[in-house]
């Protein structure tokens, strides 16, 4: 199965502390490593008591948080929230609040009964978060005049566990592992003691230092992450530190469970009665659990899901996550941008595949590298990633990569931005060339086609079909939606994408999309290699199992966030992992689907 390296991560710019907290832990974070032999003096006298494993688990809090209530019983309508208050600006039925600070934004609908006032509450970048977020919020009135709703963010945290032992010279040396981030893989770090304080130095830079002391009383360990602030790490054992450990606490083996009946949309099932083999899928959880420990290029899966027969039947979750905890889909989210394009089509008569994209966005004129070309660029062309722009994010010094975009600040419409682009190659043809601002220039597209911010168009004909909740779109500059990747969603949410494909556009009895679309999408339009092909923000691919070749479509992201779908077989899957970055080891978790998924449902 060829690879193509995509989805790196999404640090948007505008976010300083980000970007100094990403220089800082990138290098120190590192996964759990064999000891290595590193010449170094012996530790001094009373360093013992620093062996072991040390955690901190860090929660960012938004100064904005708690129930929103919008007033309305007097001509200036007020809200509130968290001590906040700010007025309530309307146009018809549209209802806008800004809080003082930029501490959050809601953006709602009155309906025409005043029974509620549906919208989205919009969080600013925080410590953690590279970007504003908006999260779908329904107020409901609790007395005539006054509505509230309870506003759920994203969480914005960052999790550390600091592994010290000692290396086979007796010298001190650390590990730091990070199951949100993988920020600074597979190093480690020296570590010299002077009393009770510490440094951690970077062999490959001898000039970079961390600085941290013990505190006896507290039995803390704290660091100072350079400006960033002071962490507090308390010692940990194998039943404290859920984000570290696989499984908390140590399984001694696996015991199957079926996945729970909620309020959803999924209905649930057996292995048994879906035909799932029940010692492959026991052999499948059990890898996961026993690779996830192997060195620093263990695979960090952090939940795999499995639906046949249109059931959810498989529902495991590692490293601290759960079936609530929403994850980050990074480049798996494009498959959306896709899905949004053909149901703008649904509901516009000027959108089809082979529409020029410049002549639905009039509003750019007077472009950088004027080139006819440009205006040959179709919508079939950004989806199937054959446009020609310059826009390479596996090459860094592409101007259209996906780093560099989001990094300048000199253009902050990352539309204009990608339109600008030199061409490096006339659109079309069937070599793919992996271009996120080719993907997120059809959120443009789509904003045109239907007059709709991208958020609310998402959640109109997305998010309440397949009965999603609490989802996080991550916003650009500008304000509308990033259809590049990056969307958090519960697991159950993702893999209703690949279950809504495989059913030909219905979910749970209700067509969503039409099934042309669906075909569509899934059928080669380009390729990246011989056997790895592209369809509408579809990847493709033959899996080889048991002796037959199986076609297979993926929704695929940075880290191992996959939507797997098998259509011979009737099985949908979901994957997530925390192997950010690190494509090697990612780009495989994939194969897990050939090697347990697949077998399982032919030993029956």
């Amino acid at each position: 199965m060829a690879a193509v390296a995509q989805g790196r991560t999404l640090f948007p710019s505008g976010n300083r502390i980000m970007r100094r907290l990403t220089l800082i832990l990138g290098a120190l974070f590192a996964a759990v490593l064999p000891m290595i032999v590193l010449a170094d003096e012996p530790a001094p006298a009373g360093a013992d008591r620093l062996l072991g494993l040390w955690g901190n688990e860090t929660a960012f809090v938004p100064q904005a948080a708690g129930t929103l209530v919008i007033d309305g019983r007097s001509d200036e309508w007020r809200a509130s929230i968290g001590g906040f208050e700010a007025a309530v600006h309307r146009a018809g039925d549209r209802i806008d609040v800004s809080l003082p600070g930029d501490q959050g934004r809601f953006r709602g609908h009155l309906a025409a009964d005043a029974s509620a006032i549906d919208g989205f509450w919009i969080q600013p970048a925080g410590t953690t978060l590279s970007s504003a977020y908006a999260t779908p919020l329904t107020l409901k009135p609790v007395q005539a005049g006054v509505w509230s709703g309870r506003v759920q963010p994203l969480a914005d945290r960052v999790s550390q566990y600091l592994q010290i032992a000692r290396g086979s010279d007796g010298a001190l040396v650390a590990s730091i592992a990070n199951p949100e981030f993988n920020l600074g893989r597979s190093q480690l770090y020296k570590v010299a003691v002077d009393g009770d304080a510490l440094t951690l130095s970077d062999p490959r830079r001898p000039a970079w230092q961390l600085h941290g002391n013990f505190d006896e009383d507290s039995g803390q360990l704290r660091l100072d992450w350079q400006g960033i602030g002071w962490f507090a790490f308390t010692r940990r054992d194998r039943d404290h530190a859920p984000g570290f450990y696989p499984r908390t606490p140590a399984a001694t083996s696996y015991a199957y469970r079926q996945p729970l009946d909620l309020d959803d949309g999924w209905a649930t099932s057996s292995l048994q009665d879906a035909g799932l083999d029940a010692h492959m899928i026991a052999a499948l959880v059990e890898s996961i659990e026993r690779d996830a420990m192997t060195g620093p290029a263990a695979p960090q899966i952090q939940g795999v899901l499995i639906a046949r027969h249109g059931k959810l039947v498989v529902e495991e979750y590692f490293h601290g996550f759960d079936r609530e905890r929403k994850h980050d889909t990074r480049s798996a989210g494009k498959s959306f941008a896709s899905l949004m394009v053909g149901l703008a089509m649904q509901h516009s008569t000027k959108l089809t595949p082979d529409t020029p994209v410049l002549s639905l966005l009039p509003q750019y004129q007077g472009l950088a590298n004027p080139d006819p070309c440009k205006r040959q660029i179709t919508v079939a062309d950004l989806m199937s990633m054959t446009s020609g722009l310059a826009c390479d994010d596996n090459d860094d010094k592409s101007p259209g990569n996906e780093d560099v975009m989001q990094s300048q600040h000199r253009q902050n419409d990352w539309y204009r931005y990608t339109l600008d682009l030199p061409m490096a190659r006339a659109p079309g043809g069937n070599k793919a060339v992996y271009c996120s601002a080719g993907i997120n220039l059809l959120g443009g597209v789509v904003g045109h086609a239907t007059g709709m911010w991208l958020p609310a168009f998402f959640d109109t004909y997305i998010g309440r079909p397949l009965q999603m909740r609490d989802y996080h779109i991550n916003l650009m500059p500008n304000g509308d939606a990033y259809l590049a990747g990056g969307i958090y969603l519960r697991p159950r949410d993702m893999l209703k994408l690949g279950q809504l494909y495989l059913a030909g556009g219905v979910w749970n009895g209700h067509r969503v999309i039409d099934r042309h679309w669906v075909d569509l999408s899934t059928i080669r339009h380009a390729e990246f290699a011989p056997d790895h092909g592209y369809g509408y923000a579809w990847h493709l691919h033959a899996m080889k199992s048991v002796g037959h070749d199986y076609r297979e479509y993926a929704a695929e992201g940075n880290g191992g966030q996959f939507i797997i779908v098998v259509p011979e077989l009737d099985i949908t899957v979901v994957i997530t992992a925390g192997n950010y970055g690190d494509f090697k080891t990612w780009y495989p978790l994939q194969d897990l689907v050939a090697k347990y998924i697949i077998p399982a449902a032919n030993k029956q």
